[in-house]
């Protein structure tokens, strides 16, 4: 290339002194001044289109390089740095190509297991990257590249929640779906100030909100429940207190203190526990249980509750032994059996059956009382739930036996279930004759 290169400028020099010769030759002959220009302008022409020519020569072999693969095309020697140099470029930015490629392969593979949705938008709140979660949670199809992340949901606490974002502000708000309550946490991404967009979370949040919504009732109802005895408690004392009762009565208002005590301190024990049922991380320590004789025990201390309400008792069945632990299990027996001896009907009567089949022992408690309409069934072993609120005030109770038994039940790994019979209600309890601590 070196040789082609001097040669050009070889026969451009040569032209450019024969010209100037020429032109001088002209001059001296005095043929005019205007020969001369005409001379002139040819013989630059001249030299221009040699020059072009060759530059095209030299130009043309340095323009059929392939810059991607330039190691093989080495046109002249004296090009060779140039190509080496390319070659190495060329294999940094395909390592970082796939690197670039390995990296946005992982993250979706990440996203794409995520149980959460993940979506990441521009300033411009087009979509740049959404998993298949986001979509599944809002009930919704897969979103096509490009559009806008308030194609997710057109309500309004979401677009509210995307705007602040947008503003630089991290927003939290939870919106309620045909599929349940989800939780949407949007962030803005900036930098110095700037910002390049949003990222937002999707969460299923309907088991959360149901379990606070029944902690605001459990504890709506407690107070309720609390206040009602002991508003009743100060009534009476207090009408005492200020001599405003006959000395006649007074035994009578001192029965219905004691009732209204009675009555508040069952309704702490329930609470006790409740809440000890509710703490799943102490420590269980099982014993052996005999079912039958523990029932047998059990229909005893309700054997006079029973007299007032002229129900009679009936225990059948055989001896099961499981391990679990031994006053759960009472307090479990104890509000099946009590229930069936509140909710029966005078001169009624009820029956606990202890059986079992591999593996597991099952207690029936079946009574001849009001029974439960089949819409209240799933809901009766909620705290306080009441099927008939103003037959319910009549009859004596916390509100939290079926509570007790769904969890003491659950503490031992078993199930529970009501149905109706023709004559009454029957309660099924399942439970694993052999517990071990996991």
């Amino acid at each position: 290339m070196t040789k082609k290169i001097f040669l050009s400028i070889f026969i451009t020099s040569v032209v450019s002194v024969i010209s100037a010769i020429l032109a001088l030759v002209l001059l001296i002959n005095s043929e005019g001044i205007g020969a001369v220009i005409i001379a002139g302008v040819v013989i630059i022409a001249f030299a221009c289109l040699i020059s072009l020519y060759a530059a095209r020569k030299i130009v043309k072999p340095i323009k059929s390089i392939d810059p991607t693969q330039p190691h093989y095309s080495r046109p002249y020697k004296e090009l060779s740095p140039l190509i080496d140099r390319l070659h190495k470029q060329n294999g940094r930015v395909n390592r970082y190509m796939t690197e670039l490629t390995d990296s946005r392969e992982q993250f979706s593979l990440i996203t794409e297991s995520m149980k959460d949705g993940i979506v990441i938008a521009d300033p411009k709140t087009t979509i740049l990257t959404c998993n298949s979660a986001a979509c599944q949670l809002l009930g919704i199809e897969p979103l096509a590249e490009g559009q806008s992340i308030y194609a997710l949901s057109n309500t309004e606490p979401f677009r509210r929640c995307i705007q602040d974002a947008m503003g630089g502000l991290r927003s939290e708000v939870i919106i309620n779906t045909s599929m349940g309550d989800r939780k949407i946490i949007a962030s803005p991404a900036s930098i110095s100030d700037t910002l390049n967009g949003i990222v937002v979370f999707i969460m299923d949040v309907t088991e959360e909100q149901a379990l606070e919504k029944m902690r605001r009732e459990f504890t709506s109802n407690v107070s309720h429940e609390l206040k009602t005895p002991l508003t009743t408690i100060y009534g009476i004392s207090d009408m005492l207190a200020n001599g405003m009762v006959r000395a006649e009565n007074v035994a009578e208002f001192g029965g219905n203190i004691r009732r209204e005590a009675d009555r508040l301190i069952s309704l702490i024990n329930d609470i006790v526990s409740l809440s000890r049922l509710d703490e799943s991380d102490v420590p269980r320590q099982w014993e052996e249980v005999e079912l039958y004789s523990l029932a047998e025990e059990v229909i005893g201390r309700l054997s006079r509750a029973a007299e007032e309400k002229d129900v009679s008792a009936k225990l059948i069945g055989e001896q099961v032994t499981i391990t679990g632990d031994r006053t759960i299990l009472s307090e479990v027996m104890y509000n099946l059996c009590e229930n069936a001896i509140k909710y029966n009907k005078d001169g009624g009567h009820y029956t606990v059956r202890i059986s079992h089949i591999p593996m597991k022992a099952i207690i029936t408690v079946t009574d001849t009382g009001i029974g439960i309409p089949s819409e209240h069934i799933e809901r009766i072993f909620e705290r306080f739930y009441r099927v008939d609120k103003s037959r319910s005030q009549k009859i004596k109770g916390t509100g939290l036996g079926l509570s007790i038994v769904k969890h003491g039940v659950g503490y031992h790994r078993g199930t529970v279930r009501a149905v109706n019979s023709d004559e009454g209600m029957v309660f099924i309890v399942e439970l694993p004759i052999k517990n071990t601590d996991e």
